[in-house]
């Protein structure tokens, strides 16, 4: 389960259509299948999913690196069809691109989308790299209404225009006609509809000749890797694939796997730096970090792997090893086993103080009213900001693009009928055949093998406890790539949470960092031979950004 669900469940209720708050509105009418229950709202007045295209225009401009950038903001519906042309989904996007881009345009174009699943991309849309987002400082509770909101000087829109896309079923976007919701609520069937959308926004404002990048963050990311080989399957080679907070491969989120205590050991370790809970505490976190890969890697999985049959000198030799690196006794580490779940953790670091640490962003404590129990009673980080996402969306929404519906907003596709995700996946080749826990890193691989000029970059933030950075090396490290794949792609790291743009200091250098890849991307796509293979055949190791 991934953030943007769970920030649904703490955020309030979705609004109703507007005229449901008329007393004299007729109630909503029961239905035996989905089919009669769109006719049935339909006769009824109850709001539905146009299936003719919509859109809204606004234009204002934003200063980024001391320039003036006109731009047109634009909210609307993209209608997808089937291979014979029937309507099957209105999807919701937002929209920014240049004043004056004309069709047929080489400017770079980014799709960008939010996890859940489920979840609609407003908090990217407000957060990171738009022109307009909600400021945020300090790790703390954002203060209610006013929200502070305004131009971002670090919008991407320098280098390319953006796409906001939601969810089916998620925000404004809807399934159309008799479809039912269950077609869209899968692994496979939610990257079809994404890839669809997607062909669908380029070939209706002209942009085949674009750079396209997509960017998804948390469950967006395992959507990215599939929706990366789907795309280039169907006629259309990506430039470039962003990660953000990355969860690619579920396969090892499964009972009795040791894998995840690994994944996780890294960001015990910088969180417990960051909270001054360990001795001969190093200067900079990214010190501490390298400490704890290189225990996980060696004398950790080790021990792990002996089960029940390791002795007792080599588990108080561990259980010592992590206690000085992730700030946890002794005592309490060979009481779980060795294996650190993440709620005891979150409990456990600061025991005693009755304060809990965030499991999106590590950075962020509550307070429980019982101080001896298991686990947070909250997640204080998901609290912190809801509100003030929500709010700060929905009045940028109406108030200043002019957008206007009768649908109601959905939080989280969850908020619908019809809601029971497919987890089964089919990877493309190598005998991969149905995958119960979806890994589409593997997907990610082939469409890197099938395109040498494809690169991918992978942002982490050091705090995040949703999706462990390690974690995301160890998927994105077992892609199999050759040498030549491999200097296609990237790591970078921030001091931050999964959200990792809620950190202003970080925000700015996800910019320039961006800045310096999207250059690169364009700038080895219009060269006239591919990328040089590197002369050593080892494996290049992850690099971090200095911040």
């Amino acid at each position: 389960m991934t953030k943007h669900f769970l920030l649904a469940l703490v955020a309030t209720a979705a609004p109703t259509a507007l005229f449901a708050q008329d007393a004299a509105a007729p109630a909503k009418p029961p239905a035996k299948s989905h089919a009669e229950t769109v006719k049935a709202e339909a006769e009824a007045g109850w709001a539905t999913a146009p299936v003719e295209e919509t859109e809204v225009r606004h234009r204002d401009s934003v200063t980024i690196g001391g320039k003036r950038y006109a731009y047109v903001a634009s909210a609307g519906t993209l209608t997808t069809r089937d291979s014979e042309g029937k309507p099957t989904a209105s999807m919701f996007y937002t929209a920014y691109t240049l004043d004056g881009t004309k069709p047929g345009t080489k400017r770079p174009i980014t799709f960008l989308y939010n996890g859940g699943p489920g979840s609609p991309s407003f908090w990217l849309r407000m957060g990171s790299f738009a022109p307009v987002r909600i400021r945020t400082t300090s790790p703390e509770f954002v203060r209610p209404a006013p929200y502070d909101v305004g131009p971002n000087p670090d919008s991407l829109l320098d280098k390319t225009d953006l796409v906001f896309l939601d969810a089916i079923g998620s925000g404004y976007s809807r399934p159309l006609g008799d479809m039912k919701p269950e077609q869209f609520y899968g692994v496979d069937e939610d990257v079809d509809v994404f890839a669809r959308a997607i062909e669908r926004y380029v070939t209706k404002y002209s942009r085949w000749m674009s750079p396209k990048f997509i960017l998804g963050e948390s469950y967006g990311t395992l959507r990215s890797g599939a929706l990366a080989y789907q795309l280039q399957d169907r006629g259309m080679a990506l430039n470039g694939v962003i990660l953000l907070s990355s969860i690619m491969n579920y396969g090892y989120r499964q009972p009795g796997l040791d894998q995840v205590y690994l994944n996780y050991l890294p960001s015990y370790a910088a969180t417990a730096w960051y909270h001054n809970r360990i001795q001969n505490r190093p200067a900079d976190v990214a010190t501490i970090v390298a400490e704890a890969r290189a225990f996980a890697t060696g004398p950790y999985m080790a021990a792990l792997a002996k089960g029940q049959l390791i002795s007792p000198q080599e588990r108080d030799q561990v259980a010592e090893r992590m206690s000085q690196l992730i700030g946890l006794s002794p005592e309490f580490i060979k009481r779980a086993n060795l294996r650190i779940d993440l709620p005891r953790f979150q409990k456990e670091l600061l025991r005693g103080s009755a304060r809990t640490i965030g499991r999106f962003d590590s950075r962020y404590l509550g307070i429980d009213t019982d101080a001896a129990g298991e686990r947070p009673e909250t997640d204080a980080s998901s609290d912190a900001i809801s509100g003030a996402y929500i709010a700060s969306f929905r009045n940028y929404l109406t108030a200043t693009l002019g957008y206007q519906t009768d649908l109601p907003y959905r939080l989280s596709a969850r908020d619908g009928a019809g809601w029971n995700w497919n987890w089964k996946h089919k990877a493309p080749g190598g005998g991969y055949g149905s995958q119960n826990n979806p890994n589409t890193a593997i997907d990610l691989a082939a469409a890197m093998r099938g395109n040498p000029y494809l690169k991918v970059l992978s942002m982490n933030g050091y705090y995040d406890m949703a999706t462990p950075f390690f974690g995301t090396e160890n998927d994105l490290g077992h892609m199999m790539l050759e040498p030549a794949q491999q200097e296609n792609l990237r790591y970078t790291y921030y001091p931050a949470g999964h959200m990792t743009y809620l950190n202003p200091d970080a925000l700015r250098q996800m910019k320039a960092d961006l800045s310096r890849w999207y250059d690169e991307a364009v700038s080895d796509a219009r060269s006239a031979t591919p990328p040089v293979p590197p002369t050593s055949s080892a494996a290049p190791a992850p690099t971090e950004t200095p911040n």
